[in-house]
């Protein structure tokens, strides 16, 4: 696994989590440059076992602070007996989400979390607040929470009293929890389609917008806001030029999909959206949902120009009609998806710091 190296001149890492002499960085915070993004804070919050979330989101940090002047602060899942090395397996803790008690924007792309309350608390105070939200891939599937916690109602399958909350964060910020994989994982990669001229998609092209990962089922709730950006094609492979999928019958479909006649593309589910939410006694916010961005997808120009413009949309920033740049920063060679056992984790220790 290979990380950034962020040459000086174009980004100051403000030391952060911990210093040299009181222990390891536990966080990152990068300081922004000049552009639209001044003055605005984004934390970017990490934690999936499998899309390499721990890759991207200092990535997407480095975009947003060197080339759109956010300051932005990346948080990560981390052992409490081992702080500063990341530890996607580990499903709690992720230090330092009281970064967002100052934060303009939360880049979410945790999985089946399970947070302490004192960790969870700043969340829900943010969301309380009516404050962006950006969930990539697996936040809409973002905590996995005990029926005896504070926040059960958090969970991607919660169907208890609090009738608001049905399947939880997922379904109440985002538009849809955990449904199923759509196109066939590691199979058939995804080609988005962009729908209308929304300004999310600014400075995209026919094809642009590709991903090895594979199109989610999703299922969004009666009477919801939701407006499609993007959707996406299942294609026949797992090459940017690869043809779309044709009718069934096809060898690995979807529960849903058990039944003669079904179409993978037809119709095409939604990998990019829109809506608003509203915690109960909260304020009203925006949030912008999509089902790509494994760090593997973020070279693909397209793919991350839709990522940024999706943020640039959900701060009020108008979004230029080339759309946003979205140079990599630094030298970045992102590992392809895949779940890693605990032994991986141990044998190949990875700090925080590295991904300065």
């Amino acid at each position: 696994m290979k990380f950034s190296i962020l040459p000086v001149i174009l980004l100051m890492l403000v030391t952060s989590g911990c210093s040299k002499e009181s222990g390891p960085k536990q966080w990152l915070v990068f300081e922004g440059s000049d552009g639209p993004g001044k003055g605005k804070h984004i934390v970017l919050i990490s934690g999936d076992e499998e899309y390499r979330s721990e890759e991207a989101m200092p990535q997407l940090a480095k975009i947003l602070s060197t080339h759109h002047g956010f300051r932005c602060t990346v948080l990560f899942s981390q052992d409490p007996e081992k702080p500063g090395i990341v530890n996607p397996n580990n499903y709690t803790p992720i230090p330092n989400t009281k970064a967002l008690n100052d934060a303009d924007l939360m880049v979410i792309g945790t999985r089946f979390r399970n947070l302490p309350d004192e960790q969870m608390k700043p969340i829900e105070d943010f969301l309380l607040a009516g404050k962006p939200v950006v969930g990539m891939r697996t936040a809409t599937h973002a905590f996995d929470v005990p029926a005896s916690s504070n926040y059960a109602h958090w969970s991607h399958n919660y169907k208890g009293d609090k009738k608001e909350w049905k399947n939880g964060f997922g379904e109440l910020v985002l538009g849809t929890t955990w449904v199923s994989h759509h196109g066939w994982h590691k199979n058939e990669s995804t080609r988005g389609i962009a729908v209308g001229n929304h300004e999310i998609t600014n400075g995209i092209g026919d094809g642009d917008i590709w991903g090895s990962t594979d199109v989610y089922g999703v299922t969004w709730p009666e009477n919801n806001d939701c407006v499609a950006v993007v959707m996406g094609q299942v294609l026949a492979g797992m090459e940017k030029d690869s043809p779309p999928l044709g009718p069934g019958p096809y060898e690995k479909v979807p529960g849903y999909g058990k039944h003669q006649g079904f179409h993978k593309n037809n119709p095409m589910m939604p990998v990019a959206w829109t809506k608003t939410y509203k915690l109960p006694d909260g304020k009203t916010g925006k949030a912008f949902a999509t089902t790509m961005g494994a760090s593997i997808e973020l070279p693909v120009e397209g793919t991350c120009r839709m990522i940024v413009n999706g943020i640039y949309w959900s701060l009020g920033i108008p979004v230029p009609a080339e759309g946003t740049k979205v140079d990599i920063v630094g030298s970045f060679e992102p590992s392809m998806y895949g779940f890693l056992n605990d032994p991986y984790w141990d044998e190949n220790v990875v700090y925080v710091e590295d991904f300065e």
